[in-house]
């Protein structure tokens, strides 16, 4: 069983045009913007910048890297996705500025595979053309996100029509979308826990019904996560993505990539941490020597790097299962896991060999640390990723009497 993660020549050829472009364009040009206090002066020329900046790239061809060809985009299995996410999420806008963010990623991947006709073209088309934001209307207040068989959103026939009520949050994205792909519960017969529960609707927005009540502070402030109130939303049987009782389908399918995806782009930002922690460590002296000769900050350098390889090695053959059509659940649950939980221990090293800078904003990394924390838990919490991994483990041994397909099928 080979293993190589070497690029081909014209994919290589694009991840350095993606580093160059996001180098010399993408960071210049938006740096003005993130060093001015006066925010509302420059908003309207920061949105003109970032407008210009996605016109920018899709004059050069590096626009949405993870869609087919024959929708407009670059047509890269993961495992190139990988590389072009790492260097674009070299700066916080890379990713936007390439049309491959979340939640809009994650949503366009779902139209692509479960929309009608009708629905690519009146959906995921805005979006593939840049024109139009989406959000992903799932999580809820009241039971566990983690669990989507206890959503408690309901959507009742009435005729032709749903009517659904309903309460969300957490909803990225959700105040400058244009549409919602909403997961509501439709099946109320079914034994508790029944995972064919739950059906998507597209939901255009703004809409009667759809109240949104406030934007949720976090640990960095105002981010765009949206509290939802659904009172009596009507909508078309057309509005149904994916087939009645799919819901839950659906949203793993979503989930799955868009797990890796968001790996791609913490690996990322911790290979900055850890760039920014040997530099550091280089420049400052302390007792009577640089930080970098000193064992106990070598030691975290050293754990950083270790761990950095292992969270690239993991992303890769999860990638690569997903490109070979393989199941690729336990592989990417492990690289979710452990990646976000690396990005949390890296940046808090950089943040250490810092000292009093690093806990300020001067850097960025404080905010990577907010950011870091967040990964915990977004798409899936750490625990729920440890538990489906062993549940797998268990059953792997089970059925062949050794857990070697449960870590990876690798042939050592």
């Amino acid at each position: 069983m080979a293993i190589d993660f070497t690029l081909a020549p014209e994919h290589e050829e694009i991840r350095a045009r993606v580093r160059t472009f996001v180098q010399e364009t993408v960071i210049p040009a938006v740096k003005p913007f993130e060093d001015s206090e006066d925010k509302a002066l420059t908003r309207n020329e920061y949105l003109r910048t970032i407008v210009g900046l996605r016109r920018r790239a899709k004059e050069e061809g590096l626009w949405l890297p993870h869609m087919p060809e024959e929708w407009g985009g670059m047509g890269l299995g993961h495992v190139e996705l990988a590389m072009v996410q790492a260097e674009a999420a070299k700066t916080r806008l890379g990713p936007w500025v390439l049309n491959c963010a979340a939640p809009d990623e994650g949503n366009m991947h779902t139209l692509l595979h479960w929309g009608t006709d009708e629905q690519k073209e009146r959906y995921l088309r805005p979006l593939l053309d840049g024109v139009k934001m989406s959000c992903f209307a799932m999580t809820e207040p009241e039971v566990a996100g983690s669990d989507p068989t206890l959503i408690r959103t309901n959507a009742v026939q009435d005729g032709d029509e749903w009517v659904i009520n309903g309460h969300k949050w957490f909803i990225s994205n959700a105040r400058r979308a244009s549409f919602a792909i909403l997961i509501a519960k439709t099946e109320f017969d079914l034994p508790e826990g029944a995972r064919g529960a739950n059906t998507a609707f597209l939901v255009d927005l703004p809409a009667d019904g759809w109240n949104d009540v406030r934007e949720i502070e976090t640990m960095h402030g105002s981010t765009g996560h949206s509290e939802i109130v659904i009172t009596d939303l009507r909508l078309p049987d057309s509005a149904v993505l994916g087939g009645r009782g799919n819901g839950h389908r659906l949203g793993q399918y979503r989930l799955g990539p868009a797990r890796l995806a968001h790996c791609m782009r913490w690996i990322s930002q911790a290979e900055t941490a850890l760039d920014m922690m040997v530099g550091r460590a280089l420049d400052r002296v302390s007792h009577g020597s640089p930080l970098a000769d000193k064992q106990g900050v070598q030691w975290m350098i050293a754990d950083s790097a270790m761990e950095l390889y292992q969270c690239k090695l993991m992303v890769l053959h999860a990638a690569s299962k997903i490109d070979k059509g393989e199941d690729f659940r336990t592989e990417v649950s492990m690289a979710k896991h452990f990646v976000a939980n690396s990005l949390n221990r890296i940046v808090d090293r950089a943040i250490q060999v810092h000292g009093a800078l690093g806990y300020s904003t001067d850097t960025p990394l404080a905010h990577m640390f907010q950011h870091a924390r967040w990964a915990r838990f977004a798409d899936g919490a750490d625990e729920i990723h440890q538990m489906r991994i062993a549940q797998r483990t268990i059953e792997a041994y089970r059925a062949t009497g050794s857990t070697r397909a449960a870590t990876g099928g690798l042939p050592l």
